[in-house]
């Protein structure tokens, strides 16, 4: 990781307000990344295909993470995410903030990876695919 990366913000916040970086940095940007199937016997096209928020989080940074290791990069790499949260049943259309968070904790701001990117998190009506819940893009810096 680039040690000429400045981050700031709250210390207990789960993001950082700002992130700068030198110009001779590169940029990696990873396009938007939904879910794996999570359980083949479901019906296809279904929420329970694809798992809640939470597990659907976590599939989507577990493919972020691989993504960035095929660039020489790491989770601690990036810089900026955006988040695309659909609204659940469970929590009467609303999105499941707190299930995103869970697996987003698993990544970011822990003793083993203390980096917090900046992050927009939206709630959208549907995703490209029927049952997804969570669509992510991040932009990682590299030296």
């Amino acid at each position: 990781m680039n040690m000429d990366i400045v981050r700031t913000g709250l210390e207990t916040a789960a993001y950082s307000e700002t992130v700068t970086i030198p110009a001779t940095s590169s940029l990696t940007y990873v396009s938007g990344i939904l879910a794996d199937l999570f359980d083949i016997e479901a019906p296809p096209g279904t929420i329970s295909s694809y798992g809640d928020t939470k597990t659907q989080t976590l599939s989507v940074f577990n493919k972020i993470n691989k993504i960035l290791q095929g660039c020489n990069l790491s989770m601690a790499d990036i810089i900026q995410i955006r988040v695309f949260l659909v609204g659940t049943v469970e929590l009467d259309g609303k999105l499941d903030f707190s299930g995103f968070q869970q697996s987003y904790n698993m990544f970011f701001g822990s003793s083993d990876q203390p980096n917090k990117p900046t992050r927009t998190a939206v709630q959208v009506v549907a995703l490209p695919l029927p049952g997804t819940l969570v669509e992510v893009d991040v932009i990682a810096v590299g030296r």
